[in-house]
């Protein structure tokens, strides 16, 4: 899937405030090490920096054009799925990214298995799955004429639920902390929960389509858009968006 540095970040303080969030509630006294896992156009890396001032700060993500976009930090390029550090570290964050992977039952356990002794894993991802933004884009990529070119092309997959991270993690971990937040993002210009779909979830079916399919598929998302999320009297569109967040301390 490509990124869009500058469309996802036409968005930047609303996708930042969930990371601002988490990284208030990160407990660690002294973290040496901290990683940002998904850094994108490292957009949470000075914070990260501000917050543990004693720390070496880097970050991990997959796309070069976003990497591109994160300046003044060391940062790797690499597939964030098969990802290990060189050494153990103590602060493993990751804000809007893993819920891209699959494999959660795997995945997150191998995460804890990075972390030095007392090591934080700080993790936040959208569960949006059955909210309009998400599921009308399988519905319509299923239904125009399109559909014979998305047959095989999804968006990120649903995250798990809360127990069953509950239920994975607690039993590998010194404390555990879950919680969801319900965000009301306030939208302004035109269609612009489609502009914001547009630097995240609608990607992957946007890089096969072009030319009419391509114009055919967002004028169809459009539409679904503008009837789920109205505008308000004065033409702002509110986007309710729901999080999951999951802070693990281990021993």
């Amino acid at each position: 899937m490509s990124w869009d540095a500058t469309q996802y970040l036409r968005f930047e303080d609303e996708r930042l405030r969930p990371a601002l969030d988490l990284i208030g509630r990160i407990a660690h006294a002294a973290p040496a090490q901290v990683v940002d896992l998904g850094c994108g156009a490292g957009n949470a890396l000075p914070v990260l920096a501000a917050r543990f001032p004693g720390a070496t700060v880097s970050g991990v993500d997959g796309s070069a054009a976003m990497l591109a976009k994160a300046k003044g930090f060391a940062t790797q390029q690499a597939d964030i799925a098969a990802w290990s550090p060189a050494a153990p570290v103590d602060v493993l964050f990751s804000n809007a990214a893993l819920h891209w992977l699959g494999g959660h039952a795997a995945l997150f356990p191998r995460l804890l298995s990075q972390l030095a002794p007392g090591g934080v894993l700080a993790v936040q991802m959208p569960s949006m799955h059955a909210a309009p933004l998400r599921a009308e884009q399988d519905r319509i990529a299923r239904s125009g004429p399109w559909a014979a070119t998305l047959a095989r092309i999804t968006s990120a997959p649903p995250i798990l639920a809360a127990g069953d991270y509950y239920d994975l993690l607690r039993p590998r971990v010194a404390a555990l902390d879950l919680w969801m937040t319900d965000y009301i993002h306030v939208l302004r210009g035109e269609d612009p929960v489609v502009q914001w779909a547009m630097g995240t979830s609608l990607r992957p079916f946007l890089d096969v389509l072009d030319g009419a399919l391509r114009e055919g598929f967002l004028d169809a998302y459009r539409a679904a858009m503008r009837a789920a999320y109205p505008p308000q009297a004065d033409g702002t569109v509110l986007l309710p968006f729901r999080r999951l967040f999951l802070l693990a301390r281990m021993a």
